[in-house]
């Protein structure tokens, strides 16, 4: 008997310059290259994802606390992912294996079906296609409300971006701080001993990337919000600028409200990855539990969010 990975079959697409690889499990991103260079840290197809490399994270991004919330009169217990600090993590989706819906040579989908379950008993389909072309790459998640009752949704994705080396553990920092961040957003969140929000503060300080600074003495796993850069058609970008000279620019549409970054400073150096991720959520963590920019899926109601992923040399 010939076993698959332990992350299920992997789609591998390519165009032009580009190429990337997703996985059965949870349609995660395991690779992305540009000209032959990571643009996202790839993990082992046969080992655990290390830290949440490439996760769609659904029905919600980040934590809840306690994994505790209610919904139209409802109470729910999801459970604890991080006994450390008493939350539910990144939802279910990245859980399950995804059902491969259509691949070809350039773009691949994969969709799957909440189960019924006791945290989240709502029962939706989420769709997530990835297609490249040769300006990058371009992610499109769907979710339809199959149910006859509304359905609590937030969203997000968590690629680590490349930082051009390859170094393990306490030397990611050094190889990080030469690298830029710019992210433009007014409203930095406040957070407690758990990571988990406590409010708003104006940006200042080392919480200001507006001019796009080097990450020297940032050390983050913070959410920005009050988005301030958004075009024409609601978009928004951040733009992480490596040593090497590769400016990769995630751009997310009007449905992102938030933007998490995460440095791993703090992160053990088994699973520490030598990248920074920046992740692009329609609301940030506790949504379920505070309302705050919470989508309610009415039955029938699709929801959709692009991301694109683009790169240059500086």
């Amino acid at each position: 008997m010939v076993l698959k990975p332990r992350t299920g079959n992997q789609y591998a697409i390519a165009s032009g310059e580009w190429s990337a690889v997703v996985t059965e499990l949870g349609a995660s991103l395991r690779e992305l290259k540009w000209r032959g260079e990571d643009i996202i840290v790839p993990f082992d197809p046969d080992k655990v994802i290390p830290c949440c490399n490439g996760w769609v994270l659904a029905p919600y991004p980040n934590r809840v606390t306690n994994g505790q919330y209610s919904f139209e009169g409802v109470d729910y217990q999801m459970p604890i992912d991080e006994f450390d600090r008493q939350s539910s993590l990144h939802g279910y989706a990245y859980r399950h294996m995804w059902q491969l819906e259509d691949l070809q040579e350039s773009h691949v989908t994969l969709s799957w079906r909440s189960p019924d379950i006791a945290g989240y008993p709502f029962d939706i389909t989420v769709t997530a296609t990835y297609a490249l072309d040769d300006n990058g790459l371009t992610e499109t998640f769907t979710v339809h409300n199959n149910d006859s009752v509304n359905a609590p949704w937030a969203f997000g994705i968590h690629p680590w971006l490349a930082n051009g080396k390859r170094s393990r553990g306490p030397a990611i920092t050094a190889d990080n701080e030469e690298c830029r961040l710019e992210l433009h957003c007014a409203m930095h969140v406040t957070v407690d001993e758990h990571l988990l929000p406590t409010g708003e503060e104006p940006v200042a300080g080392i919480y200001d990337l507006n001019d796009g600074p080097s990450l020297k003495g940032r050390g983050f796993d913070d959410a920005w919000t009050d988005i301030t850069d958004r075009g024409a058609d609601g978009s928004t970008s951040a733009v992480f600028t490596r040593p090497d000279g590769i400016a990769v620019t995630i751009t997310g549409d009007k449905t992102i409200n938030s933007w998490q970054v995460c440095t791993g400073n703090e992160i053990g150096e088994p699973v520490r990855q030598p990248g920074v991720a920046v992740e692009p959520m329609t609301a940030y963590a506790d949504a379920f539990r505070t309302g705050k920019d919470l989508v309610v899926l009415k039955p029938g109601d699709d929801y959709a969010t692009v991301v694109t992923i683009r790169a240059r040399r500086s």
